[in-house]
């Protein structure tokens, strides 16, 4: 038996964490022969609900899960880490600014980078999750400068995967027909889905996208303002934001970091924008089309970029540049 890896969950007594901690147990993310000790952070309130997750975890009887420690400290929870998922984040509230949940946001990423910095093994894979998600994956980045830039990143699978069912449902195909659509931007309702670049396998040949649906007034229009608003559509039918489906994305884009991406496919992750040559501003985390191979992702370069899609990757970078500035001032605050 291997090691131990030790992965870390925030906001492990929340609705995300109850969906996705299973998986990780039970070996969907890391490997099903890797043994796993979990670390379960949330705020002191929280803790005689995490005790009932702990409990649940361990009925399970999962043989891969050697050790649960539920904890409301960061000193304990970020200790020797392999990865790190930050689900926990302060929620929009009713009647909140923007810019009071970004200060609200800095607080608690600005101090879980300085623990990563301090507790953290520097080899530590940290994927942010809590909204909003890039500009506090930046800030946890920031705060924690002697972690390579490149082990962050935030997560824009679940878009990715709601863009990949889109055009599944529309062809009739099942979802793992469809491959390499791309979610550009912020990992909010500027982003953009775009199909361009994404294969549809119809009865064993594989079709451009735009061939494949056959209605590009839909790809253009309803198609990308579904998916940009389906968080919404979600919470509105729900009453309560997605978990499930947030989950699956979650374990999909840990586990592509651990096992790599298949050939000629490429995922979209939020990761750092420095060095792209897609003309995207520096010092952002913006989601691209990557691909993986030894825990490490690499910006899929070269892909041509018409006007129309050009024009949304500018817009969802200029949210981003501003909630980074708007971020950055409360820093030093």
């Amino acid at each position: 038996m291997a090691e131990p890896i030790r992965v870390l969950v925030t906001g492990a007594a929340g609705q995300i964490a109850y969906s996705l901690l299973f998986s990780i147990a039970k070996g969907d993310v890391f490997g099903k022969d890797q043994p796993i000790t979990l670390l379960l952070l949330d705020i002191t309130p929280m803790l005689s609900v995490l005790d009932g997750v702990v409990m649940e975890l361990q009925d399970c009887a999962l043989p891969l899960l050697k050790e649960i420690v539920p904890t409301d400290k960061e000193e304990v929870a970020f200790k020797d880490l392999d990865a790190a998922i930050l689900v926990g984040s302060m929620p929009r509230k009713e009647g909140m600014e923007r810019k009071d949940l970004l200060k609200a946001n800095v607080a608690i990423f600005k101090s879980q980078g300085a623990a990563l910095e301090k507790y953290a093994k520097k080899t530590v894979k940290v994927l942010v999750v809590g909204n909003p998600a890039n500009t506090n994956c930046l800030i946890a980045a920031k705060s924690a400068p002697s972690i390579p830039k490149e082990n962050f990143s935030c997560l824009t699978r679940l878009d990715h995967n709601r863009a990949r069912s889109q055009v599944a449902m529309r062809c009739g195909v099942p979802a793992t027909q469809v491959k390499n659509v791309i979610i550009w931007g912020n990992h909010s309702s500027t982003q953009y889905p775009d199909v361009h670049h994404c294969l549809v396998n119809m009865s064993g040949s594989e079709l451009a996208c735009f061939e494949a649906v056959k209605d590009d007034a839909w790809l253009k229009g309803d198609f990308i303002t579904t998916v940009q608003q389906r968080g919404a559509a979600v919470i509105k039918a729900r009453k309560l934001s997605s978990a499930m489906s947030a989950a699956k994305a979650i374990c999909d884009h840990m586990r592509d970091i651990w096992s790599g991406t298949s050939e000629g496919e490429f995922i979209s992750m939020g990761v750092y924008s420095s060095g792209n040559s897609y003309g995207v501003p520096e010092d952002l985390i913006y989601s691209f089309p990557v691909q993986i191979k030894d825990k490490t992702w690499k910006i899929v370069e070269g892909l041509a970029i018409n006007d129309f899609s050009q024009s949304k990757m500018d817009a969802t970078a200029a949210e981003l540049l501003e909630e980074r500035d708007t971020a950055v001032s409360f820093l030093g605050v």
